[in-house]
């Protein structure tokens, strides 16, 4: 039996999350999304998912509520529907940096509140979901991973780490893209077309991700296997390391770090 779901935010995550869950064959009769503009929905509309533009409606008789707005509208959200919110409910929160205690402030109802932080992935069904919470049941974070289950992975971690986790996880993937357009640049610039370069890149990343996961071994054992003395790789490598790559890749992650924790 499929639960009641209502995304409160029809954005770019938002959508991203009920992509994967239609595309795992999830009932969209029992999916609400909402937005102001909701002709930015239609494709959704057209898949069968019920579209509003009125929170309070949609949270009536729903069973779990994914607050998916931005960071500065989550309050407003919470204190329109609180009144309206079962009992019974799970509220979801994937806003960064806007705590269970906050919410739990904003809400006069004390039911269960769980923070989740996918990334866009999850469209293609490949998020890294991190769940946190303080006073959900091993039943009902089971059922809210299982939603993200449907979208990638999910790990349950302490909630003082969703920042991190906001960065590495959902901020990860603006990184990881903007080293495969490094690499496609790099193609074009030895001699590829940019559809063979990108081909070459993407599957290049899938296979070393693939590698790390399957045989579960540190990045430098791989890397290990693939530098030979004197070759070409290692050269490259070294080169890289000299330009500070490693280095500006931590402190972009530390920045990110930094900005969303002032």
């Amino acid at each position: 039996m499929f639960k009641n779901i209502a995304v409160i935010g029809g954005g770019n995550l938002g959508q991203s999350i009920v992509n994967g869950l239609l595309a795992k064959d999830y009932n969209p009769s029992n999916i609400t999304v909402t937005r102001n503009k909701t002709e930015h929905l239609d494709s959704l509309k057209a898949k069968g998912v019920i579209i509003l533009n009125n929170n309070i409606e949609a949270v009536k008789n729903t069973d779990i509520i994914i607050i998916a707005v931005k960071p500065y509208k989550i309050k407003e959200v919470l204190l329109q529907i609180d009144p309206y919110i079962s009992n019974n409910a799970i509220i979801v929160s994937v806003v960064s940096d806007f705590s269970i205690e906050n919410i739990s402030k904003s809400l006069k109802s004390k039911i269960t509140i769980i923070r989740a932080m996918p990334n866009t992935a999850a469209s293609v069904n490949e998020s890294m979901t991190c769940l946190a919470s303080l006073n959900a049941s091993e039943k009902e974070l089971e059922e809210v991973a299982d939603i993200f289950n449907s979208l990638g992975s999910t790990l349950v971690i302490n909630e003082q780490l969703m920042d991190a986790a906001t960065v590495l996880g959902a901020c990860g993937i603006a990184y990881v893209l903007r080293f495969i357009r490094g690499m496609i640049q790099g193609g074009i610039e030895i001699g590829f077309d940019a559809q063979t370069a990108t081909k070459i890149a993407t599957q290049t990343v899938r296979g070393a991700t693939e590698l790390l996961i399957k045989n579960g071994n540190h990045p430098e054992a791989e890397i290990d296997k693939v530098t030979t003395p004197k070759g070409c790789t290692i050269a490259g490598l070294n080169e890289m390391e000299h330009s500070g790559f490693s280095s500006a890749l931590i402190k972009g992650i530390k920045t990110s770090f930094d900005n969303i924790s002032k």
